[in-house]
């Protein structure tokens, strides 16, 4: 029978659930509103999509590699405690093995067949049905090399390759990936200490440093002095920004006589070979997530009104 987006309409509105979802179901129910809504709960659409308004911060991030490439996903939950659960840390755990075998995207991953079946995508909302709470893919991101390694650092791992900052370093060289991927795991801790902005200087977000060139001319020019001497003081100024944010000018932690270029030049004499490190990224859990604050004295008050 047709179905009109009337009806489609009224379903949204009673469960929240997605218009596919809801024209399917009245499809199923030839048309019948109220059995929509329970063939909705039946399948838990219904209860999952209701949640997916709610603010999900939490989670884990979740690491897996390969010979040659290694991904990072962010699976967020409302609540630690769901990540402390078991069922949860397979999910993610499982989400990353999966996403391995993909370009990273988050679009891919979300396609990409779990474990099971069925997409990831529908993994995640039959999750959110069973634990109840909202869950999200909320990014991945995957470096791969063409010969050499890729590194991974998990810190304050709560179960093998989950925690709450993830790295990834990707090192490109001809001699002994493994030696390679022992030095890359020492950078991808330092990453997971420095958070830096970028891996050299010409990455740096040129808005970055525009804007921190401008606040050191302003600080130089209340000196008095002569501008070419100000033009001094704002190079030096900016060597010192961009060794504080630039990966491989930074002192690397490991040992701050080095910097982490420097350090990979003794890192060589292991490797065997020349070795350049060609990328890296890090996930913190939830950066850059809105999270929702309550007033717990407006809530009480607001009850006790009822």
């Amino acid at each position: 029978m047709s179905i009109s987006a009337a009806q489609v309409k009224q379903l949204r509105e009673m469960t929240g659930a997605g218009m596919m979802d809801c024209k399917t179901a009245l499809s199923e129910t030839g048309g019948d509103i109220e059995a929509a809504v329970d063939w909705l709960r039946k399948k838990g659409i219904s209860k999952a999509d209701k949640k997916s308004g709610r603010t999900a911060a939490e989670g884990l991030i979740g690491i897996a590699s390969d010979a040659a490439s290694a991904v990072a996903v962010e699976v967020n939950s409302e609540t630690d405690f769901v990540a402390r659960n078991d069922a949860f840390q397979d999910l993610v755990r499982n989400v990353a093995k999966v996403a391995l075998g993909t370009d990273g995207s988050v679009e891919a991953v979300a396609a990409a067949v779990y474990p099971g079946g069925k997409s990831v995508e529908e993994t995640i909302r039959d999750a959110i049905a069973t634990i109840g709470e909202n869950m999200a893919l909320r990014r991945s991101a995957k470096l791969t090399v063409g010969k050499g390694a890729v590194a991974t650092y998990v810190h304050n791992a709560v179960a093998d390759g989950l925690g709450k900052i993830g790295v990834l370093v990707a090192i490109e060289t001809e001699g002994n990936a493994e030696a390679a991927r022992n030095f890359g795991r020492q950078v991808a801790m330092h990453v997971a200490a420095t958070n830096p902005a970028a891996l050299t200087e010409g990455e740096v977000d040129p808005a970055l440093v525009a804007r921190e060139k401008e606040i050191f001319s302003d600080q130089a020019r209340q000196s008095g002095k002569p501008e070419n001497i100000i033009e001094k003081m704002v190079e030096g100024r900016l060597r010192k920004f961009f060794e504080e944010v630039v990966l491989l000018k930074q002192a690397f932690v490991i040992n701050p006589d080095l910097t982490v270029e420097q350090a990979l030049k003794e890192a060589e004499k292991e490797i065997g070979a020349p070795a350049k490190i060609t990328a890296f990224l890090r996930f913190a859990l939830g950066e850059g997530v809105e999270r929702e604050t309550s007033d717990f004295a407006a809530e009480v008050a607001a009850a006790v009104k009822k």
